[in-house]
């Protein structure tokens, strides 16, 4: 192949274990009108990645996600919801960046990332970089920090003073939780494992609880928001340690879960909220914004080649992780 007409790219085909994926020679993509064409120098392999290339889902989900993904394997091979790079080219009409310009995109729910090119919309999901951010922390902005944002602030529209219990604390969605609930002024409580507990803490929980000796459920204290970002609780099981009005947010729930989310709680007046974050713009400016006040940090586990991918899956799979998986391109 023409080396100027293609690029390089992870592919995952049929979904298993990180072993399914291989670096090869794609065409690379070219900018249609309002798109730009970028450069990626950074990108990340989120839960998200992980759960569609081992297609681990939800219960309830199997038979509309594989409608949704394909049947034997990813519809769309190459996986990868964040990255940030370089615009290479730019296709007609577009006037709001220019070949040069450094960026953060959020491919989102269309994947790509995992590549050396990716197209995007002008008025999509893409921002410039903040100067203060290098690309590999550009590239962790946004998974986490959108997910956070859209449960936190748009659903629960967390309050000064309210206390907020995180559960997988030490992930990327939960640290992103942590520094966001307390940037609002809430007073965190973290759980994780005990080897994570400082980096809990350092994050800005006030509180921090080794799920392995402490059970949140029954330790008598009660919370104004409980946020499950792993999978690990249900209305039912915690439902007295929300205090009078609180909110479930259920990062991770079953189908049967996301269904009866809106009708649980009301009698004791509660609410349960289970839904998907699709990011948008305007949240992705709220995020660089709080890491230039230094509100807001991407923290970064580990750094993987493209060409080490599959072990970038690896570490996500083990689910020891610290923050983000950063995979570099180039």
């Amino acid at each position: 192949m023409n080396t100027e007409t293609t690029m390089r790219a992870a592919l995952v085909t049929r979904y298993g274990a990180p072993d399914v994926i291989r670096i090869a020679e794609v065409p690379r993509p070219e900018p249609k009108p309002g798109e730009l064409l970028v450069r990626v120098r950074a990108t990340t392999v989120s839960s998200g990645d992980s759960r569609i290339r081992s297609f681990t889902v939800p219960r309830g989900f199997g038979i509309p996600m594989l409608i949704a993904l394909g049947f034997r394997g990813p519809r769309q091979p190459v996986l990868g919801l964040e990255v940030a790079g370089v615009v290479a080219a730019v296709g007609a009409g577009v006037a709001r960046f220019r070949v040069g310009d450094a960026v953060i995109a959020y491919p989102g729910a269309s994947l790509r990332g995992h590549a050396e090119y990716v197209t995007i919309r002008e008025h999509g999901n893409v921002i410039a970089k903040p100067d203060h951010l290098d690309f590999e922390q550009a590239a962790a902005l946004c998974f986490g920090g959108l997910t956070a944002l859209h449960f936190l602030v748009t659903l629960a529209r967390v309050k000064e003073g309210e206390r907020v219990l995180i559960l997988g604390a030490s992930g990327a969605v939960g640290l992103a939780a942590v520094q966001i609930a307390r940037h609002r002024g809430a007073v965190v409580t973290g759980v994780c494992s005990a080897a994570n507990t400082e980096l809990v803490r350092d994050a800005g929980a006030e509180h921090a609880i080794d799920y392995a000796a402490e059970d949140f459920t029954r330790n008598g204290r009660t919370y104004d928001v409980v946020m499950d970002c792993i999978g690990a609780t249900s209305y039912a099981q915690c439902r007295r340690s929300l205090a009078p009005g609180g909110r479930l947010l259920r990062v991770v729930a079953s189908l049967a879960g996301q269904v009866a989310a809106p009708l649980q709680g009301r009698l004791s007046g509660h609410r349960v909220f289970a839904s998907v974050s699709a990011g948008n713009v305007e949240d992705m400016r709220t995020l660089a914004e709080l890491s230039r006040t230094g509100a807001y940090r991407p923290v970064i586990d580990s750094r993987y080649p493209l060409e080490r991918i599959a072990g970038a899956h690896a570490r996500v799979d083990s689910r020891r992780k610290r923050g983000s998986v950063v995979v570099t391109v180039g």
